[in-house]
């Protein structure tokens, strides 16, 4: 496959669905970019930036991945996640509050990390990172906060950003990012980008993003010494129709890296 085919491939995928996307993808240098700079509501991609500001904190001894904290049951919350499940006396370490963040999305978790590691810190590291249009305004779950108009935010190429400063080791130490990016491979939730990707010969570091009318998707794909970076935000008609845009995506870049 071309890359102008790639390109006219995603671009109708686009053009014909119900709703806003917002996508952003690089390989080797190449862009293929339309609306990235269009602002949508992050839902739980505002949870990559909280990722790299809790590792440049423990690369800065503010806090420690091994230190063991009580989760009490006051600060659980539903929606996505496993520890708002769990009994009322369990012991986790900060290292695996980042990691349940990541790989099932937990929201008592991201909860957690704004709390010991400041929202005030988390948005100061996304404007660190150069994320122009990205902002921290609530914790997940507040559903108060969205009905007076505050809410968190993101673009596909703010994403695309915090994707390549992992990859690329531009803003945290190589080990930090080795980390990140082992937890980002662990993901639960490979039903979009990655959904028709065969897993053996592609290695994807992802995290998604959903709310009511909202599918976001943002991976690392990696296929052989082929990386490419892959942001797509959208707002459609149903959650259905956004998976599945998402993961024609996800198959076309894979297609073009496998050739």
């Amino acid at each position: 496959m071309e890359w102008i085919a790639l390109e006219e491939s995603i671009m109708q995928l686009k053009n014909h669905a119900d709703g806003r996307i917002g996508l952003h993808i690089e390989i080797d240098g190449k862009v293929i970019e339309s609306d990235g700079q269009e602002i949508f509501q992050s839902a739980s991609l505002i949870k990559i930036p909280i990722l790299i500001e809790a590792f440049r904190q423990s690369e800065e001894k503010r806090i420690y991945l091994n230190q063991p904290v009580t989760i009490p049951m006051t600060e659980r919350v539903g929606g996505s996640g496993v520890i708002y499940a769990l009994t009322d006396k369990v012991f986790m370490t900060i290292g695996d509050i980042i990691t349940l963040m990541i790989i099932v999305s937990d929201n008592t978790a991201t909860n957690l990390l704004i709390s010991f590691l400041g929202q005030d810190e988390i948005n100061r590291c996304i404007k660190d990172l150069g994320l122009d249009k990205t902002v921290l305004n609530r914790r997940m779950m507040d559903f108060e906060a969205i009905n007076q108009g505050r809410d968190n935010l993101t673009t596909a190429t703010d994403m695309l950003v915090c994707l390549k400063a992992i990859k690329e080791e531009t803003f945290l130490s190589s080990k930090s990012n080795e980390q990140i990016l082992s937890i980002m491979r662990k993901q639960q939730m490979t039903d979009k980008l990655p959904a028709l990707m065969d897993p053996e010969k592609v290695s994807v570091a992802n995290k998604t993003g959903s709310l009511p009318g909202i599918v976001h998707d943002c991976a690392i794909i990696t296929y052989g010494e082929k990386t490419a970076y892959v942001a797509v935000l959208t707002s459609v008609s149903s959650e259905e129709e956004g998976r599945q845009v998402l993961a024609k995506i996800g198959k076309l870049v894979y297609e073009y890296l496998a050739q």
